[in-house]
């Protein structure tokens, strides 16, 4: 029987290659790179055995070397508007994560100064020596015009609605679940509402107001008063002490989590029980919601598949393919039900 020289074992104190994996997996280094830019013609059993081999060596892509091969940077640019202060953190989760899965990293970069800045900034993101793309959830049709249309050399994708300060408009400013947070706590016997409303510069904030006034109206239920808030937790405290607390309202409505946290708080200050006598809804989905005495009753809106989808979208532009339909917003809102909201009083 011939001898068979035995594989010496790998030197744990260097990073595994894609060589070590083909060998494990017993497939060509050429198939493990197929693996690698998620080749939809691989066969199952091939890319579970691929899949074994990466993870039992802890195998990552090197990123500098295939960007020397590939002349690619492996680099997204996505772009903020740099007036604001709220950084939209699922966003850039969901598309970072997808971002990662594909092997790229992301660069987020904020404009900053008049239109003449702002386009020189875009145009050097544009050498395809700098980034391979551009993901932007902020409009940027005013500044490509500023630039000559040979200026354009990589993809580029415009994601959402917003303005210059992150303000969520049209599609993704959608208040509809507004209407079936109205109808879920009229199901259980509350006839007087009222409504913490955001600030009035926000499309959001306008619409969830107009859609929360249409519901009521149109349920014959009272609305007892529509308070003017700005987001925060004091404006939600003010609105329970000074407005709610000594009403006939069972049920409240707040433009965001935070005015709802307010809103509890407040009630809970003056003796008002939550949800034995007001029932309170928010809207965000914020962590500290699921953490709250009593528990929040809210809106999770999903804006990391929102962020997951654009960047599949530039991700198809990369590699010539037919680009992922935008995101359906209409999924994008759920009503989470937690421990604020119960029967109205002698429901």
């Amino acid at each position: 029987m011939p001898e068979q020289r035995a594989t010496p074992p790998r030197d744990a104190s260097r990073p595994p290659t894609i060589y070590e994996v083909a060998r494990l997996a017993g497939v060509s280094h050429q198939t493990v790179s197929r693996f690698l830019r998620k080749d939809p013609t691989m066969r199952p059993d091939t890319a579970r055995r691929v899949s074994r081999a990466v993870q039992e060596l802890g195998y990552r892509p090197n990123l500098a070397a295939r960007s020397m091969r590939t002349r690619r940077t492996n680099r997204i640019a996505v772009i903020l508007p740099d007036t604001t202060s709220f950084v939209p953190t699922r966003l850039l989760s969901g598309a970072a994560a997808a971002a990662h899965e594909a092997g790229y990293l992301l660069d987020v970069v904020g404009l900053e100064g008049d239109a003449a800045a702002r386009a020189e900034r875009i145009g050097t993101l544009l050498q395809p020596e700098n980034v391979d793309g551009i993901l932007s959830f902020t409009p940027l049709a005013g500044n490509l015009e500023r630039l000559a249309s040979n200026a354009l050399r990589v993809p580029i994708v415009v994601d959402g609605e917003y303005d210059d300060n992150m303000r969520s408009r049209g599609l993704l400013a959608d208040a509809t679940a507004a209407d079936e947070i109205i109808g879920h706590l009229a199901a259980l016997g509350h006839r007087t509402f009222a409504h913490v409303a955001g600030p009035t510069s926000w499309a959001s904030a306008r619409n969830r107001r107009t859609v929360y006034e249409a519901a009521v109206a149109r349920r014959g239920l009272v609305s007892h008063a529509v308070v003017d808030g700005d987001w925060s937790v004091r404006s939600g405290w003010d609105a329970a002490r000074e407005v709610i607390a000594d009403s006939a309202v069972t049920a409240v409505f707040a433009a965001n989590d935070r005015v709802a946290f307010g809103v509890i708080r407040g009630l809970q200050s003056v003796g008002v029980d939550v949800p034995g006598r007001v029932s309170v809804f928010g809207w965000d989905d914020d962590e500290l919601g699921a953490y709250f005495e009593p528990t929040l009753s809210t809106v999770r809106v999903n804006r990391e598949s929102q962020g997951r989808v654009a960047f599949l979208r530039l991700l198809a532009l990369l590699r010539g393919e037919e680009p992922a339909a935008p995101l359906d917003t209409s999924g994008l809102n759920r009503l989470i039900l937690r421990d604020s909201t119960g029967p109205a009083p002698g429901a």
